[in-house]
């Protein structure tokens, strides 16, 4: 077998184009079992496919070679600085945007063995477990950090995949209380989910931050049949703000304040974080205004799509389970 030392910078960098696609296509066959050691004879099969508690199954992509490249960096500097924290957070992240979400777990985990007081540590694995449907673990890493942060100064958060403009537009504490939501959410936990987005709303001015949160608490109030109380929330909506990577949360909030009608938010063509953002957001608008046919068919077209860990296909599968009796 491999071994995930073809990975490494240095000189046995893969700096061959035709091997490095060849890696790409046998990715999902390799990774290393123990993160700390530089070199080991224990491996374990990464996933290479996924299945869903709706019973879906999708392959796992192989990775593009830029994010490829991106993870050999951020392995080869935890390798470089095992005692520096941020090096454990980026190996995890750059884990997970290839799709191995158990394996970034684990780097969390064995991180939080030596950082565990790091409240990005708790975030970035609850996170992860909401990926594979753990939500319940989610939801402790969550609190966690919550209890961390109190009395804290906020920090921009880094993007590990870049908006247009290179703008970071979400902090730690919102993260925190915007995943916690997120997972409260997933669990049908409505007025914890409500208190955790008011936080978030609360831990940033940037409209990007306005317009995700509002969103969420508009259809939390929706559900627990307050129409009023809703609309109340959409007091800090505006038609002429900017956003600059949540436009699909700024048009459900516009669709919420009467400003764009539903008919003109329907997402046709492959599925991304954002269109399944607005094609739940849509489905759900059906369901709470009491066409739950519509609902239950818009939701089970976005669980066909292939992004199965946006929070948009997260959301809808647990309301087909929750709530249409779908198993």
């Amino acid at each position: 077998m491999f071994s995930h030392g073809l990975l490494n910078r240095g000189p046995y960098q893969l700096k061959n184009t035709t091997m490095r696609r060849y890696l790409l296509l046998f990715l999902p066959l390799l990774f290393a079992c123990n993160p700390q050691k530089e070199s080991s004879d224990e491996s374990i099969l990464l996933d290479s496919v996924f299945t869903t508690p709706l019973g879906k199954t999708f392959e796992i992509p192989a990775p593009s070679e830029k994010l490829l490249t991106q993870y050999e960096e951020a392995k080869a500097s935890f390798e470089a600085n095992p005692e520096d924290v941020e090096s454990w957070i980026w190996y995890g992240r750059r884990t997970a945007y290839l799709g191995q979400y158990r394996q970034a777990i684990d780097i969390y985990s064995k991180g939080l063995e030596k950082f565990p007081n790091d409240p990005r540590l708790y975030r970035h694995r609850g996170h992860r477990y909401i990926s594979i449907r753990e939500y319940n673990k989610a939801i402790a890493d969550f609190e966690k950090a919550a209890e961390l942060i109190q009395g804290t100064q906020d920090e921009i958060e880094p993007d590990g995949m870049p908006n247009a403009l290179n703008i970071p537009v979400s902090s730690l504490h919102g993260n925190i209380y915007y995943h916690l939501g997120l997972a409260y959410y997933l669990t049908h936990q409505y007025e914890k989910a409500y208190q955790a987005y008011l936080k978030c709303r609360e831990s940033g001015n940037h409209y990007d931050n306005i317009v995700s949160s509002t969103h969420w608490l508009y259809m939390i109030q929706q559900r627990l049949g307050n129409p009023a109380k809703a609309d109340s929330l959409l007091a800090p909506i505006h038609a002429d703000s900017t956003v600059i990577e949540n436009q699909s949360y700024a048009d459900l909030c516009q669709l919420y304040k009467g400003w764009m009608k539903v008919d003109s938010l329907f997402q046709e063509g492959p599925g991304s974080p954002s269109n399944d953002a607005v094609r739940y957001g849509v489905a759900n608008w059906y369901l709470y205004h009491g066409d739950s046919a519509k609902a239950k068919q818009l939701m089970k077209e976005l669980t066909d799509s292939k992004v199965f860990t946006s929070f948009g296909y997260l959301a809808a599968e647990s309301d087909l389970i929750q709530i249409f009796g779908l198993k």
